[in-house]
């Protein structure tokens, strides 16, 4: 009789930890919200958004589908020209993590490496961090294609360029086959300097110049607020 009744009070609790199981794995925390990423597909005509507008609607619309809460998204540009715009200030304070939260700059200096510190140290954008919306990372240098090249338009300090030879394709507004618009490398391979915000140069600002130097007129998108 003890025995019986024991198997039964044993039965009872393994049956309700079963039922208890899917409870506790459905209220585990969701990922951290993202505050940056690389766009996982360009605007499809070149260096051409519109302008700043355009680019951000895009990294807006991207965020926004990814299902991210946060509500200001930047595409990192720099203007040239007449109220020519710093794409270091334009985006917010940081610090930034990727879809996986894991931490790309922790603040503005951090990510261009301001003080000499932080440039020896470098920021954590790497290949292995600048992923897309969707938690993919780009293609690479070494993938086919290759599409590691980033529209920046900016120094490596993320400044414009002062007035002179254009370098933001007409300011986001040109897909024409002259022009150029200032590259980075995300994957930091190759450009010379191995730069994430400004390695070369285009050769012109239509889709199949940025593609021929292994782009396909990409983003780096932030969170400003």
């Amino acid at each position: 009789m003890k025995a019986a009744l024991f198997s039964a009070c044993l039965l009872a609790a393994l049956g309700a930890r079963a039922q208890t199981a899917p409870a506790a794995a459905a209220s585990a925390p969701p990922p951290p919200p993202f505050s940056f990423f690389v766009t996982s597909t360009g605007g499809g005509n070149g260096a051409n958004y519109g302008g700043l507008e355009g680019a951000d609607a895009h990294c807006q619309k991207l965020a926004d589908a990814a299902g991210t809460p946060f509500k200001t998204w930047r595409a990192y540009l720099s203007t040239q020209g007449a109220g020519a715009v710093n794409a270091r200030d334009r985006i917010g304070k940081g610090p930034w993590t990727n879809v996986r939260g894991q931490v790309v700059a922790r603040d503005v200096a951090h990510l261009h490496g301001d003080t000499l510190e932080q440039a020896q140290l470098g920021s954590n954008l790497t290949r292995n961090t600048a992923l897309t919306e969707k938690g993919e990372r780009p293609k690479a240098a070494g993938d086919t294609p290759n599409e590691h090249d980033i529209l920046t338009g900016s120094t490596q300090d993320g400044r414009a360029y002062p007035d002179g030879a254009d370098k933001t394709c007409r300011n986001y507004s040109s897909g024409a086959e002259d022009g150029s618009v200032q590259l980075g490398h995300f994957d930091r391979t190759g450009g010379g300097n191995a730069s994430w915000n400004s390695a070369h140069a285009s050769r012109g600002c239509s889709q199949p110049k940025l593609v021929s130097t292994g782009g396909a007129g990409l983003l780096y998108c932030f969170a400003a607020n």
